[in-house]
């Protein structure tokens, strides 16, 4: 087991502000939060994109080259890049280099999204919001192992890079691209491969069996016979202990 830490950068009331903080001052104090759990030897610092107001990462590779200049040792993850509106061939450029001025400490977690903000604002339709995800993990992985881009089969025309995407990481395959997410992530993640990872905010964990079960079984129909870690994260009210519902209520904030 592995303890972390990952923030969406919320722009919740601040006791000592009396008042939410700027988003300038919310950056900062993500950055410190970074530097004390890398001295405190936490094991990663993860932060999720989100395109609302209340939350100030929308950039989530940017946030993490500038923590990768603050620690020497956490690992420093995306927790998650929304796979379905980003460019992956763009999102595993960034990781890489991400990667490469880190040391070797970027790691990739991607997921459908369960706010759908930046599908509009990038131009996609909703209702594609299942086949984005799966033909831009497809090409995500592609690349992660070095190969081109030859598009799903009846799919629409997709970038064709012929010899993968350079820079390259630090590490050969890297980053790690885990999808994470509900239900159709563990659809999708077993057809690809790479094991899913739930986010835990509420409720039993066990609700989350039936998700296992579904990826075990899609990796299987698809020829995987390879033993993917199984990488689920949890929230936790700071005060109680107890699972903190989403979004947080206020005695969580």
């Amino acid at each position: 087991m592995e303890i972390g830490l990952y923030t969406f950068g919320e722009r919740t009331l601040d006791p000592e502000l009396g008042r939410p903080p700027t988003p300038q001052e919310r950056l900062e104090r993500l950055l410190q939060e970074a530097e004390l759990a890398d001295q405190a030897g936490l094991a990663v610092y993860a932060v999720g994109e989100h395109h609302r107001e209340e939350y100030v990462v929308s950039a989530p590779a940017v946030v993490l080259a500038a923590l990768a200049a603050r620690t020497r040792r956490i690992r420093l993850a995306s927790a998650v890049v929304v796979l379905g509106s980003e460019d992956p061939i763009r999102v595993f450029q960034q990781f890489a280099t991400l990667d490469l001025l880190s040391g070797g400490r970027a790691e990739l977690w991607v997921g459908r999204g369960s706010f759908t903000e930046s599908f509009p604002l990038f131009g996609y339709r909703l209702g594609d919001y299942e086949a984005l995800f799966e033909e831009k993990l497809a090409l995500l992985l592609q690349l992660r192992r070095g190969s081109g881009w030859t598009g799903p089969e009846g799919g629409s025309p997709g970038p064709s890079p012929a010899s993968g995407s350079t820079p390259g990481p630090c590490r050969t395959p890297c980053p790690s691209g885990w999808p994470r997410g509900y239900p159709g992530v563990g659809g999708a993640g077993g057809a690809a491969g790479p094991a899913p990872g739930p986010g835990h905010h509420r409720g039993d964990p066990r609700r989350f069996v039936p998700f296992a079960q579904l990826y075990r079984e899609t990796a299987r129909a698809h020829g995987h016979t390879r033993a993917w870690p199984w990488r689920p994260t949890a929230s936790w009210r700071r005060t109680t202990g107890r699972p903190c519902a989403w979004p947080p209520p206020p005695s969580c904030r």
